[in-house]
């Protein structure tokens, strides 16, 4: 199994209110690093300057600052498809959060249009 099929089955372990993860990626042939840093732009992997594993990634859900769930397994199926092997863990999953949203000053279709996507 690829990396891209193993983060798809954590993302749908988990319960629908998770609201960002973060994991820690590793590529075994560290020849290609340069290459494996490439694909990993489009979900903006932090790259680990001392550390046992190469790049932390975090993923949020429907808001937040941080990558969506899409774009990371984007990364990691450019990844398998490129050859790269490696391997990924899960180091914390945060759930029931909610976005901050200041609707004073907007109009009402805004602040129906927020309600319509955070009241699911």
């Amino acid at each position: 199994m690829g990396m891209a099929d193993g983060f798809q089955e954590v993302i749908d372990s988990l319960p629908d209110d998770w609201t960002d993860l973060e994991l820690d990626l590793r590529i075994f042939d560290e020849a290609r690093y340069i290459e494996a840093a490439t694909f990993l732009v489009t979900c903006n992997a932090q790259p680990y300057s001392h550390h046992d594993w190469h790049w932390r990634i975090l993923c949020a859900h429907r808001f937040g600052h941080a990558a969506a769930a899409q774009a990371v397994h984007r990364s990691l199926l450019f990844l398998d498809e490129a050859g790269i092997d490696g391997e990924f863990e899960m180091r914390e999953v945060r759930t029931g959060r909610a976005p901050v949203f200041n609707a004073w000053g907007r109009p009402e279709s805004v602040r129906e249009e927020f309600r319509r996507l955070h009241d699911q």
